[in-house]
């Protein structure tokens, strides 16, 4: 059976699938990133849990994996195959696609944005399908953007579109690790809103998911907290809807988790600020944390396409 290999690299941990021609997830997996031990060793991983699967596939298959693709967070230069910088991870212009092809055999390798990975499976087969455009927006430790045109995702001329966590919605505020003042992602990504209801309830442990909870159940110092961040979250929609003229506004993360504790004091919100602006569906994401490993073997299988096409 004909098969590609997935990989979705994480701060902290990796999913992996191999999937077939149809998107089916053929086999999954998961594996610890161990980012303690140095970005060097977390590279090696990589290379090693994909040997595995590759290994793996041909065993269960017949047959090896015909390629491979490969999400990772930070700046990624997708055309060169190059993962240029992560933070959370510690590496620096990692030849990842050279790297990858070489462990397995020479098989093509397609290198991609976590986020904007993602955003690709979402648009083709989750909650974007069939939206000619749309805009992904993840809310977890920060917040990116993904944002779709058709059936691709666009990167930018620098690779750097889609960043609407650094929007700065609230001027002079609190300082981002970007170097600016006021950014989304300090006051509606799902660590701010952890953050600031450990300050007000005077719990160090607790979370977004805590919040939402006293949310639904009346408090009126968990709804202020949420409040400030539907609010903060919903000026950085509208400006980017006022840019982009999605026609669905696709959200997911941690944040998301809680349904229409979100969705509904966010869909009012972000319908009070639109003026001329077309308002787009607002709708959670569908594939949860799998879609940047579906986004990935997505990546593999366009791959293999696109070369079709040239040697036709």
């Amino acid at each position: 059976m004909r098969h590609v290999i997935a990989l979705d690299v994480g701060g902290t941990g990796m999913k992996a699938a191999l999937v077939g021609a149809d998107g089916t997830l053929l086999h999954e997996a998961r594996r610890a990133t161990g980012r303690e031990r140095g970005p060097e060793a977390v590279v090696e991983t990589i290379l090693d849990f994909a040997a595995e699967l590759r290994t793996l596939g041909h065993e269960r298959y017949g047959e090896p994996a015909a390629a491979a693709g490969v999400a990772v967070p930070g700046i990624v230069d997708a055309e060169n195959g190059i993962a240029v910088y992560a933070a959370n991870l510690g590496w620096r212009d990692v030849p990842m696609r050279e790297l990858l092809s070489r462990r397995l055999d020479g098989v093509p390798v397609a290198l991609g944005h976590d986020v904007r990975t993602g955003g690709l499976a979402e648009g083709r087969i989750g909650a974007g399908n069939g939206a000619d455009r749309f805009l992904f927006v993840p809310l977890g430790t920060g917040i990116a953007g993904a944002i779709g045109i058709g059936d691709r995702i666009e990167a930018g001329a620098h690779g750097y579109a889609g960043e609407i966590g650094h929007i700065v919605v609230r001027p002079g505020g609190t300082e981002c690790g970007c170097g600016q003042r006021g950014c989304l992602e300090r006051y509606a990504s799902a660590s701010a809103v952890s953050q600031a209801w450990a300050e007000a309830s005077g719990d160090p442990e607790a979370d977004a998911a805590d919040c939402a909870k006293a949310v639904e159940s009346g408090d009126a110092t968990a709804l202020r907290v949420w409040q400030d961040a539907v609010d903060a979250l919903a000026d950085g929609l509208v400006t980017a809807l006022t840019l982009l003229d999605p026609r669905t506004l696709i959200i997911g993360g941690g944040l998301a988790e809680a349904g229409e504790t979100l969705f509904t004091p966010l869909r009012a919100a972000v319908e009070e600020r639109v003026t001329f602006q077309k308002l787009p569906a607002i709708v959670p994401a569908a594939l949860g944390d799998t879609a940047g490993c579906l986004g990935a073997g997505l990546l593999a299988w366009d791959l293999l396409s696109l070369d079709s096409e040239v040697s036709a």
